[in-house]
């Protein structure tokens, strides 16, 4: 997929990139799949700002991802490709023989008029496929992969993300993530052969406040141009340099602090992605 650039009208436009949209193919018309989800714009239901620098942005419809793949045995045929305004890749709206139609996300190479299909185990190692990860060859690339049996996928989902299969051991397959972890999952779990498509977007040049304000993201003030009262790096008279680490407005140290509480599932990693 191929960038879009501008001719420098105005300072923005100069630097600023765009996706090539030339693979969508249609607008999305199935008003079952689309849902209109309340915007929030960073607040609770007290209207107190618990998720900093979130607005609501330009209006969007969400979409309803098949994310489970839990139609075995019926055989679908790609109807379109779509944009989805709640993800970095696309989706592709899929029709079914017996006449139901989903949405799922699409991998690379998956167009318009292929065929898909789910089951548990016994189907060709061919992208857009999905089934358990027990019946997947080890060393396939598979996205949209689940955590926990019949809870639908969550690993994986983003543009240009994919995980290996790279061994098994009893009821466990081991993975390698796109982060670099290589942690245990079930092999009852569902996931979809091949990687997700779109992977450009990581090269895209917002190029203007402006872009990002319709996408719902409010600009950042730094800490040192706050005052003591409202950041730990404020105050102090001229540009001054933050006294001893950087921190968090709440005290939490910015750089190589580790958040992460342990879970249960902590024991099925089997190396991290930080050494």
């Amino acid at each position: 997929m191929a960038m879009k650039t501008y001719r420098p009208t105005t300072p923005s436009r100069r630097w600023m990139t765009n996706l090539d949209s030339s693979d969508i193919t249609a607008k999305a018309s199935v008003r079952s799949l689309l849902v209109k989800l309340p915007a929030t714009a960073g607040r609770n239901s007290y209207g107190r700002i618990t998720s900093r620098h979130k607005e609501a942005g330009a209006k969007k419809l969400y979409r309803i991802i098949d994310f489970k793949r839990n139609k075995f045995g019926i055989e679908g045929t790609v109807a379109t490709v779509e944009y989805d305004p709640y993800r970095n890749c696309r989706i592709c709206l899929v029709k079914y023989t017996d006449g139901d139609r989903r949405y799922i996300l699409q991998p690379k190479g998956l167009t318009v008029g292929d065929k898909v299909i789910a089951d548990e185990a016994g189907l060709d190692i061919k992208t857009g496929n999905a089934m358990k990860l027990k019946s997947i060859p080890v060393g396939t690339i598979v996205h949209n992969i689940e955590l926990n049996p019949g809870n639908g996928g969550i690993m994986a989902r983003s543009a240009g993300a994919y995980a290996q299969i790279m061994g098994r051991e009893g009821k466990y397959v081991s993975l390698r993530l796109p982060s670099g972890e290589m942690r245990y999952v079930l092999g009852e779990c569902m996931a979809t052969v091949g990687v997700i498509g779109n992977e450009d977007i990581a090269n895209e040049v917002v190029g203007k406040a402006g872009r990002n304000r319709h996408r719902g993201i409010r600009p950042q003030t730094r800490g040192a141009a706050m005052n003591p009262v409202d950041h730990p790096h404020g105050g102090g008279e001229g540009k001054t340099g933050s006294s001893g680490h950087p921190v968090s407005p709440w005290g939490t140290p910015a750089k190589g602090y580790k958040t992460r509480k342990k879970k249960a599932s902590d024991k099925l990693i089997i190396s991290k992605r930080k050494k």
